[in-house]
């Protein structure tokens, strides 16, 4: 499959990286040459230099013969007419504009066929949503629904004091007791598939699958308690801070967001009416002690800088803050920020890369394609669910009699919405979703995929 890219930004890079290293066939455009020769030298595909909504460089790129265009520009209007350009040279192309101007969401939407857009992205809006997600269940670092939400993977970490520290995860279950499975553990960056043998060890971070409503079984047996968000510190005022205070005032979570710049604050009071706006700079200790952090169910840092980031959230920690969320856009899958107490970390361009990537995938095998795919344990796995169909391989044999390729593992099977976690007498049948987890080097496109032939 032919795929244009026109942005080696952030997200440029990330799709060019997963896409490239999955055996698309990568063209990139970017209007800066040092960009281009960078990711040149780091992937295996072919790049433009110039202007991606001029048809002499969507032409150079091969757009006539392409399958795909993702316009990921920083510009929404320019993402916008790169689209309708390149469908207008070849109306059987596919393609995927980034948006991120709230302002614009709505038409979007509507007038998306005029556009001439397959599918529209919004890293903030995801992000926003991910946070909200998180700030309404909180004592997971990360939580990744699958199964119309009746399946879930949480992600933890195992600290010196944790009830899981030092146990074989064969002895898991009379501490937990409820039915869930350990997937994957990070530990000192290598992402491991246990089997009952392996003992947790501090510092290890672990992906646990299970039925949604046992989530919370296991956090209470595991003795990390949760209360519910009442109110929230938000620092930073830009598109993610906008969307998320906006889902939040529809909850009953009291708001207070922090930002530097006047404008900005003027704007985003006439925009959130029940959201408290305060002019001031989210790093003054003065500022955050005046605004009661110490006493916040919740602080998510979501400005423009990891670093500011990251320093904010470690005096949020080191005040008690119950939940911390810390937005990254530079550092992520770092063993020094790993080893931070930041809380949980949200990576914009890694949220809307797994929405672009199930879309390549369907497009790529629309038979059997995946229906949800989540990247986990800093992307060196990936939870793919499947839905079973009646042509599906081994359908009704037990698990015991099958061969799956090396690094993949099958962690739930969910039968009419009953979850279960398998085991070797357990089958799958035609209706049935699967969630698998893999973290071998072959691409899985479809369900028949993790099977050795």
């Amino acid at each position: 499959m032919k795929i244009i890219i026109a942005g080696d930004g952030k997200l440029g890079d990330t799709l060019t990286r997963q896409l490239s290293s999955a055996g698309y066939d990568i063209t990139l455009i970017d209007s800066k040459r040092d960009v281009l020769e960078n990711s040149l030298e780091r992937y295996d595909i072919l790049t433009i230099q110039g202007n991606c909504v001029t048809m002499n460089v969507l032409e150079m790129a091969g757009v006539e013969e392409a399958d795909l265009l993702i316009a990921a520009t920083g510009a929404d209007e320019v993402n916008l007419l790169c689209c309708t350009t390149a469908h207008v040279i070849n109306p059987k192309l596919h393609t995927i504009a980034r948006i991120q101007n709230p302002e614009y969401h709505e038409q979007i939407y509507k007038l998306r066929d005029l556009y001439g857009l397959s599918l529209v992205v919004n890293p903030d809006r995801q992000a926003a949503i991910e946070i909200e997600h998180l700030l309404k269940y909180p004592g997971f670092l990360k939580r990744e629904s699958f199964a119309r939400g009746r399946v879930e993977v949480v992600e933890l970490r195992i600290d010196g004091k944790s009830k899981l520290c030092n146990i074989a995860l064969n002895d898991m279950y009379k501490i937990v007791r409820c039915k869930v499975l350990v997937c994957i553990v990070l530990r000192s960056g290598k992402a491991i598939t246990p089997d009952g043998n392996f003992v947790l060890r501090e510092g290890d971070r672990i992906y646990v699958t299970g039925a949604a409503n046992h989530m919370t079984m296991l956090l209470k047996n595991l003795g990390i308690i949760t209360r519910k968000v009442k109110r929230v510190i938000i620092c930073g005022g830009g598109k993610i801070s906008y969307y998320l205070a906006q889902q939040l005032e529809k909850s009953d979570m009291t708001v207070q967001l922090i930002e530097q710049k006047q404008e900005q604050c003027i704007s985003l009071a006439e925009r959130l009416p029940d959201t408290s706006i305060i002019h001031g700079d989210a790093s003054s200790q003065y500022l955050l002690d005046s605004e009661g952090i110490s006493d916040c169910d919740a602080l998510v840092t979501l400005t423009g800088m990891d670093e500011l980031n990251m320093f904010i959230s470690l005096y949020g920690s080191s005040c008690g803050v119950p939940q911390i969320i810390t937005k990254l856009a530079h550092f992520e899958n770092n063993d020094m920020v790993n080893n931070l107490s930041i809380g949980s970390t949200i990576i914009p361009k890694d949220l809307c890369c797994n929405t672009i990537v199930r879309y390549v995938r369907a497009l790529h095998n629309q038979a059997g394609a995946a229906l949800t795919i989540h990247t986990i344990a800093d992307g060196k796995a990936e939870a793919i669910e499947f839905q079973i169909e009646e042509n599906t391989q081994h359908c009704g044999q037990p698990l015991k009699e099958l061969r799956l390729k090396k690094g993949v593992l099958l962690a739930c099977i969910s039968h009419d919405g009953v979850i279960e976690i398998p085991n070797g007498e357990s089958s799958f049948r035609a209706g049935d979703m699967i969630v698998v987890i893999s973290t071998g080097n072959d691409v899985i496109y479809q369900v028949n995929d993790i099977f050795v032939n």
